[in-house]
């Protein structure tokens, strides 16, 4: 039967078959059934912490290269390509990060931990604080 001979009743009926057989491939979900409850610290952008808010975004990412900086200083000091004189230098210079890191949290009324944005199923964007 060619497609012109078909009436959009038909077509409708095509579709809600096709539909039919597409939620039948999706698992079945209780109505009562909850979500496992996550605490997830999300960036709320209202107009009174917009400011607190952006501040917090980019002390993330901030910190985020702090710990990568961190971590590749620790492996070029455990293979021996920095002079003794370079590994004080950059010591003292993460340590400087570090403690203004701590001052800009505390302006702005933050904590370390609250900087760890929560990934998902990913986990947190940050490795544990030690």
């Amino acid at each position: 039967m060619p497609n012109e001979d078909r009436g959009p009743g038909r077509r409708f009926d095509e579709v809600a078959d096709a539909a039919t057989r597409a939620f039948r491939l999706l698992p079945a979900t209780s109505q009562d059934e909850k979500p496992p409850h996550r605490t997830t610290r999300r960036i709320v952008a209202e107009p009174d912490t917009v400011e607190r808010d952006l501040v917090k975004l980019v002390l993330t990412l901030v910190e985020l290269l702090r710990q990568l900086m961190e971590r590749q200083a620790l492996h070029r000091v455990d293979e021996g390509d920095l002079t003794e004189e370079e590994e004080e230098r950059l010591g003292a210079t993460l340590l400087i990060l570090h403690d203004r890191m701590n001052e800009l949290c505390a302006r702005y009324d933050l904590t370390m931990e609250e900087l760890n944005l929560d990934l998902g199923p990913l986990g947190t964007l940050l490795p544990p604080s030690e």
